[in-house]
This record gives C-alpha cells, sequence and structure tokens, in this order.
C-alpha cells in the first residue's frame, strides 16, 4: 500500500520581526510549520545566526579558535567588525557583562560609550544584552534603546521584575525590539508577552527568550517549553505566542566545565577549543531543532557549523 503524506500546516503563524534598518536587515519567524519541517511548507525565513562580542573585550575569553579571529582587533569597534563579517553570521551582539554590579561593575555612561562605538563601527544589524542584573538592566537598556534611535535594535531582555521601564522605553519610547525573557517555563513567557503588549508595545515588537541551558544540563526542559509553545502558537492559534524565539546559546555552554576546563586539568578530555565548539553547535542545533528562531554564538566555527546545518535543512 503506497505512503500518503498529510501535510501538517497550520492556519497560525509564527510572528515576523525584522531586526535592522535601512538595507541592513534580518528577518525572523513567520513559519506556519514546526522546525525544519520543510516536507509540509517551505521556510519563510530560515533561522538566523547571532555571532556575540562582549564589552570586556577578549579579557573573559579561554578559546583560543575565538582569540585567534579577532586576532589584531585593538578596539570594540574593531571586533564588532570582524564579528560583522564572521562566515555564517546574520547579525551581531553585544553583551555588555561588564555592567554586571557583581564583576567588573562598569557605569553606565561606561557602557553606553561602548555601545555607541559598535554602532557606529557596523551599519549590521544589532542585538544588545544587558548585564542581567534586573535593577541596572532596568536603567541600562532604556539608554540604550536612546542612543540607538533608529537602528531598531533588539534589546535583551526585560524581565517580569522590570518589563515595564524597559518595555516602555524600549518597545514604546523608542520604537526598539523587545526581548521578553522568562525562565523556562510557558505560562510565564505567555504571561510575560501579555503584560508588555498590555503596555502598549506592538507584538511584532516583541521576541521571546525563553531561557536556555547547555545540552546535557537539564536541557530536557528547554525541549519541552519550546515545544510546548510552538505547538499552542500554532495549533491552538495562541497570539501570546506567536513571537519569535531567540536563544542565547554562548552565554551558557561557556559556563560548563567540558568547554572551559583546561587540557592540563582534563587531558582525557581533548582539545579545549574542540569541546567548546561541539558544546555550542549541540546546544544551538538542539535549540533550532526544538523551536528557537535565532541562536546566539560566538566561535567561528561553531557559527560556520550551524550556518551549514540550516541551509541543509531549512
Amino acid at each position: 500500500m503506497p505512503f500518503n503524506q498529510k501535510l501538517q500546516k497550520f492556519n497560525a503563524k509564527i510572528n515576523t520581526v525584522t531586526i535592522g534598518s535601512g538595507d541592513k536587515t534580518v528577518t525572523i519567524g513567520g513559519d506556519s510549520t514546526y522546525p525544519f519541517y520543510s516536507f509540509d511548507a517551505p521556510s519563510e525565513n530560515a533561522p538566523k545566526i547571532g555571532v556575540e562580542i562582549s564589552d570586556m573585550g577578549l579579557e573573559n575569553i579561554v578559546s583560543e579558535g575565538i582569540k585567534a579571529y579577532y586576532d589584531g582587533a585593538s578596539t570594540i569597534g574593531e571586533m564588532a567588525k570582524k564579528a560583522a563579517a564572521m562566515e555564517g553570521g546574520d547579525f551581531v551582539v553585544l553583551n555588555l557583562e561588564g555592567g554586571d554590579p557583581n564583576g567588573a561593575d562598569k557605569s553606565i555612561d561606561e557602557l553606553i560609550e561602548v555601545v555607541k562605538e559598535v554602532a557606529n563601527a557596523v551599519d549590521a544589524p544589532l542585538v544588545v544584552e544587558g548585564c542581567k542584573n534586573v535593577e541596572k538592566d532596568a536603567e541600562l537598556l532604556p539608554k540604550v534603546a536612546d542612543v540607538l534611535q533608529g537602528r531598531n535594535v533588539l534589546l535583551l531582555s526585560e524581565k517580569e521584575e522590570n518589563y515595564k521601564a524597559i518595555g516602555a522605553a524600549a518597545g514604546l519610547a523608542y520604537d526598539q525590539i523587545v526581548g521578553a525573557e522568562s525562565a523556562v517555563d510557558i505560562n510565564l513567557a505567555k504571561q510575560l508577552n501579555v503584560v508588555t503588549t498590555q503596555l502598549g508595545v506592538k507584538p511584532e515588537k516583541i521576541v521571546m527568550n525563553v531561557g536556555s541551558a547547555t545540552a546535557g544540563y537539564g536541557y530536557e526542559y528547554v525541549v519541552s517549553t519550546m515545544d510546548r509553545i510552538k505547538g499552542a502558537a500554532l495549533s491552538q492559534n495562541d497570539a501570546m505566542l506567536q513571537m519569535p524565539i531567540i536563544t542565547p546559546v554562548s552565554s551558557e555552554t561557556y559556563g560548563v566545565k567540558e568547554a572551559m576546563a583546561s587540557e592540563a586539568d582534563m587531558p582525557e578530555w581533548g582539545a579545549q577549543d574542540d569541546r567548546a565548539v561541539c558544546m555550542e553547535v549541540i546546544t544551538a542545533a538542539a535549540d533550532l531543532a526544538a523551536g528557537s528562531d535565532a541562536v546566539i554564538l560566538r566561535h567561528p566555527q561553531s557559527v560556520k557549523t550551524i550556518a551549514a546545518m540550516i541551509k541543509a535543512l531549512a
């Protein structure tokens, strides 16, 4: 008996969100099928890859491959140019981790100068990550939104504790894109989208960061959450879960021992740089298969590998 394939294309679809301005833009979302189900319907926009750099430069980088790629870049602006030119990358991500009060604790004025330097150095689509301290980000990200007026940047991220300050400034006053971050829970993700739209932020100006983890570190919760979100968005036409998803992968994978332990400490594990790439690629591939519309990576080999995977499957 011949096999008759039944297409599973939904009437609902994921919102499209465009990052960037002018002729330097990137669009995520728009699909009406599950990830990489191109046999059901063509993908409107293939998943995208962001290349992450830090306001701390290479100070906290242990990967020799990343250091080699940015060799010769003496300023954050020069690093941004190299990031924008990385093979397979679609947009530049500036991580303002130096603002963390428990770390370097840079002032907001210092961080804003870094943002200006990067914005002046590249015309690529920009994503700016805060320092992950809810109080400081509530003050920092609105000022980032202000100085980048007209660039249509994505700001990561508002959270339940600071969504009023960041959502109102980024999504309303300065017409930027709001990243809505929740903690690996479909109900928390939906609620944050609901209250953000109640502020007046348009759904097409919201991108979800539903939380992540490195593969092997409680990652099944990430897969389950993304799968449920995509299912509700498409099969149930839930408008409050139809925002595209972006996942910061590298900030997770470069925090686990498999990626960070030196060869001197763990010689049986092999080359540290190879392990770091493996963890980043495995996690990014799983995120994309689970439902992420964009991933954020650091290592040039990881970016190249995931770009090839997307090209083959999307």
